[in-house]
C-alpha cells in the first residue's frame, strides 16, 4: 500500500456520503400499497446503491495509489467579451421568454452563445437556433403537453 492520497480519498468519501444521503431520502418516498414489488423507488434504490459502490471502489483505488489526479494545467484567462456575450444571452432569455415566448428567446440565447464562442455569422446562428428551439418547443408543447413559454411566434404556429 502506498501513501494515502488525501484529495482522492475525500472525493471518494463524498461520493459515498452522497449515495447514503440518496438512499436515506429514497426510504422517505411514500409508496402506494398498489405496487407489489417494483415501485417508483426501485431505480432510486439502484442508483443510490451504485453510487455507494462507486464511492467504495474509488476509495479502494485511492488507498492503493491507483487513482491519481493529473497535474493541474495552467489556467486559461477568462475572455471578458465572451463572458459578456454569454451573460447577455442569458439575461435576454430570462427577460424575453415571458413576453416573446420560448422560440424567440432561445434564438437570441443561441446566437449570443455562438458569438461568445467566436462565430461571426449571426444570421446563420439565428437560423440554427430557430431550428433547435422549434424542435424543443414542439417536443415539449405538442408531444408532452408541457407549456415552456408560448409567446407571439408560438401562437402563429
Amino acid at each position: 500500500m502506498q501513501r494515502l492520497r488525501k484529495p482522492e480519498s475525500l472525493v471518494a468519501i463524498g461520493v459515498i456520503g452522497l449515495g447514503c444521503l440518496a438512499l436515506y431520502e429514497t426510504t422517505r418516498i411514500p409508496v402506494s400499497p398498489m405496487y407489489a414489488r417494483v415501485g417508483p423507488t426501485a431505480m432510486a434504490y439502484a442508483a443510490s446503491l451504485l453510487l455507494i459502490g462507486l464511492g467504495l471502489a474509488l476509495l479502494i483505488q485511492s488507498w492503493r495509489g491507483r487513482w491519481v489526479t493529473a497535474p493541474e494545467e495552467p489556467e486559461t484567462p477568462v475572455n471578458p467579451r465572451a463572458a459578456g456575450w454569454l451573460l447577455l444571452g442569458l439575461v435576454l432569455n430570462v427577460g424575453l421568454i415571458g413576453p416573446l415566448g420560448f422560440v424567440p428567446a432561445s434564438i437570441l440565447l443561441f446566437t449570443c452563445t455562438a458569438r461568445a464562442f467566436g462565430s461571426r455569422r449571426p444570421l446563420r446562428d439565428a437560423m440554427i437556433g430557430a431550428a433547435f428551439a422549434a424542435i424543443a418547443y414542439f417536443g415539449f408543447a405538442q408531444l408532452l403537453g408541457i407549456n415552456i413559454g408560448a409567446g407571439i411566434l408560438e401562437g402563429w404556429i
